[in-house]
Parts: structure tokens; sequence; C-alpha cells
């Protein structure tokens, strides 16, 4: 069996939200097992927004082989694999998985009736790279701090990729911080990870092997409860800039 691929979870920024700084992308593509990369953006969590996806082509398809999945029926979206043989062989094909932000719970219910929650494992335990930013970075990890029921609350039904809980947007939102060191404080889980805007962490399968910045100025954390007490722990980032 070949080795579990990466993650690449990221708070913010990329295209989605820094267009003119390309290091995050950059970095991703790098990670790729072929060159050019076969890039597939995955925008369901904002319900495979046209806008999204142009916008995801003009940033990256110079660079990579680009290609999208939407699952949401539209006549002026792209077609999606017709069957599920067909989507199970288009995600086969690819190398990265780009996930947008938007709604974690409308992603995550609309992977799971589609079948693509299972093809996503299958792909990331055969090497393929999954990353992506706020709701794709919410995705991978077993709960995560989410805007999806309107007010920020814990949803504790993620993919379960990585253990623990996940916070985006750690520093560029203001209750971010507030309500997921709170949900760690009330017991709901005992261990999570929080990016700032323009910060990455790294998986190599489950094991975090470092983290990234496009920002000099962004961090990322660990935050647990030890023996009643919140840690909130700043890890070492790289920056990826000169």
């Amino acid at each position: 069996m070949a080795a579990l691929g990466k993650i690449v979870a990221m708070g913010g920024g990329g295209f989605s939200s820094e267009p003119e700084n390309p290091l995050l992308d950059d970095f991703i593509l790098s990670l790729s097992r072929r060159q050019p990369a076969r890039v597939c953006f995955l925008p369901t969590a904002s319900s495979d927004s046209p806008q999204y996806i142009a916008r995801f082509y003009r940033a990256l398809a110079q660079r990579c082989l680009a290609a999208d999945l939407t699952l949401v029926d539209s006549a002026t979206l792209p077609r999606r694999p017709a069957s599920t043989e067909a989507l199970a062989a288009f995600v086969a094909e690819q190398d990265i998985f780009y996930v947008g932000g938007g709604s974690t719970l409308h992603l995550l219910a609309l992977w799971r009736a589609h079948g693509l929650d299972r093809l996503l494992r299958d792909a990331w335990q055969s090497g393929a790279i999954l990353c992506g930013v706020s709701a794709g970075m919410n995705c991978w990890f077993e709960a995560s701090n989410t805007d999806s029921f309107g007010p920020l609350a814990l949803l504790k039904d993620g993919l379960g990729l990585v253990p623990g809980a996940a916070c985006p947007h750690y520093d560029g939102e203001a209750q971010r911080r507030v309500t997921f060191r709170k949900s760690i404080t009330d017991g709901m889980i005992s261990a999570g990870f929080a990016a700032d805007d323009g910060a990455a962490f790294v998986f190599e399968g489950t094991t975090l092997v470092e983290c990234v910045s496009s920002r000099p100025q962004s961090h990322t954390y660990s935050v647990t409860l030890r023996e009643g007490e919140l840690v909130e722990e700043a890890l070492p980032v790289r920056y990826l800039g000169a």
C-alpha cells in the first residue's frame, strides 16, 4: 500500500483571500508526486459558486492541470462525473484536492450523499494530497469551529482523518479564539489545532510535520486541556517568503 498522503490545513489565505500572495498555493503544488500536478478544486462549501471556481482557474490554471468537481445541480456550472464509477475514476486521477471555504456542514453532508468522503479517504490513503482553507481546513478533522449554524459552534462531525478539532481564522475573526478555547475548556473536545489567516498545518498521514505561512506574522497553535487547565501553545512556523 502507498504511504498516506499529506494534508495541508490552512486557517486562511491562498488564492481565496490573498490572490496577490501565491506562497501557500506554490507550496502545495510543490508537494505533488507528479509535475505538473493534477489539481481538483472542490467548491462544495460555497454551493459550487461559479465566481469561486473562476478565481481558482485564474490563480492556478497556468501552473497545474486544473479541474473542478461540482455537486450542486445548476445549468450554469461545469458538469460533474455522470456516474459513481466515473466519479471514482476521476478522483483516482488527481494528485491534489483543494477544498474551498464556506459551510463546513453543507460540505460534509453533500460529500457523504455522493460517497465523495470515502473516495477522498481512498485517494489520501494512496498518496494524494488533501488541502483546503477555512471549511477546507475543518473537514479533515474530527471536529471544527464553524459558523455553519449561524453563531460559531463546535461541529463534531468531521471526516476524522486528523484527530482533534480545527479552528481557522484564529486571528482574523474576533470570536474564533474565544469560542474554540471555550469548547475545549468545557470538555467538548480534548485537543485542537488553530491557525491564523495565512498559516497552515502540514501533516504526513496523521503526523504533524511542520507549520508554514505566507505572512511573517501568522501563527499556529496547539490548544489542549491538561489537568483541567487550558494550554495554548504557539508552534514553530516556517515563513515561505524570502
